[in-house]
């Protein structure tokens, strides 16, 4: 069977990049880290949240959003392929800092700058393009202990995992 292969602008990709629930390629290492009571923000799809979390999508009934979480703390928030969808992904990972308890992990997954279609001219979904320098620099403004942060996978997308220090708001 051959692997299924999209082209844009003269590069080749695989074609799960383009069918959602880039989720998937990194669950098994946020299941390691993402432990106790945790949002999984932008899964857009009940079975495509962190297991264990609850899903924070405006597509759910509950209307739950990023920029409008539950009044709970909580232990982790896990967001994958959500912040460059948002019109303020600092006014959101300033928020969102304000829900996790102090220790609590922030994991996010987003897509590399080097998958061409991703960029916010190409795809009008999307309205940033993250950098990890950038997130790294806010994170550290708002007193996270950075714990990784990894570069572009095979799914052209990266991660950044930290931990809320205890200065935090």
């Amino acid at each position: 069977m051959p692997i299924e292969l999209i082209e844009y602008d003269g590069d080749i990709y695989p074609q799960f990049q383009a069918s959602g629930f880039a989720a998937r390629f990194i669950m098994p290492f946020a299941k390691e880290v993402c432990n106790g009571v945790g949002y999984d923000i932008g899964c857009h799809k009940e079975e495509w949240k962190l297991e264990g979390s609850q899903g924070i999508d405006l597509v759910f009934p509950d209307k739950w959003d990023a920029y409008n979480l539950p009044e709970d703390q909580v232990d982790y928030i896990f967001s994958s392929h959500c912040l460059e969808h948002l019109d303020s992904w600092v006014e959101a990972l300033e928020y969102w800092t304000t829900k996790l308890k102090r220790g609590g992990v922030l994991f996010l997954y987003l897509p590399h700058y080097d998958q061409k279609y991703w960029r916010p001219w190409n795809n009008r979904k999307h309205k940033h393009i993250l950098k990890e320098n950038e997130i790294v620099s806010l994170l550290l403004s708002l007193n996270y202990k950075l714990v990784f942060v990894g570069k572009r996978d095979l799914n052209s997308s990266f991660t950044i995992m930290a931990e809320k220090g205890r200065n935090n708001v």
